[in-house]
């Protein structure tokens, strides 16, 4: 019994070792670095974190997300599927809220015009169920990001197809 405890505890002795080494040894010091380790074959932290930043970009990429959630709308009322207008619709709240983390001053329009503003509204109606009240919630939504965008001094974002979408036509 004395010699299994023995290995036991020096087995575990082994291990904490190499566990604490891993730990306090830098990512970029690991033996199996590879060149395409691009974050972690950087020299340091602050050199990680602005390759990050470079990477995550800025409110481009959330607004990318927030078009192509805007056209599945758009296709989740043409099938009368308002729980996916409402789940898409609750994505692309997320989604701004998010992306002005990154940039910080897009977000007072963001919160006037859509957070505090049109979101709830919009949210309501997709979720009446009721095919004028999504639609007319539709209409509000496309508007509030046309305004947002005319506020933020970028209004050549509303001259694209996404924009010209009109609800179909009453059955």
């Amino acid at each position: 019994m004395a010699s299994r405890f023995s290995r036991a505890t020096a087995f575990g002795f082994v291990a904490a070792a190499l566990l604490s080494v891993a730990v306090v040894a830098e990512p970029g010091d690991a033996p199996d670095r590879k060149p395409d380790d691009w974050l972690l074959n950087a020299p340091d932290d602050a050199a990680r974190f602005k390759l990050l930043q470079r990477y995550l970009r800025g409110f481009d990429q959330p607004m990318w997300e927030v078009g192509e959630r805007f056209e599945s709308i758009y296709d989740a009322l043409t099938d009368e599927n308002y729980e996916l207008a409402a789940y898409h619709w609750e994505k692309i709240r997320t989604t701004i809220v998010n992306g002005y983390l990154k940039r910080p001053k897009r977000q007072a329009n963001a919160d006037a015009l859509f957070v505090n503003g049109a979101y709830q509204p919009v949210l309501d109606g997709f979720r009446s169920k009721d095919r004028d009240k999504a639609w007319d919630a539709f209409e509000l939504a496309r508007n509030t990001c046309q305004s947002c965008h005319e506020a933020e001094k970028v209004g050549f974002i509303n001259n694209q197809p996404l924009f010209r979408k009109a609800p179909p036509q009453q059955k």
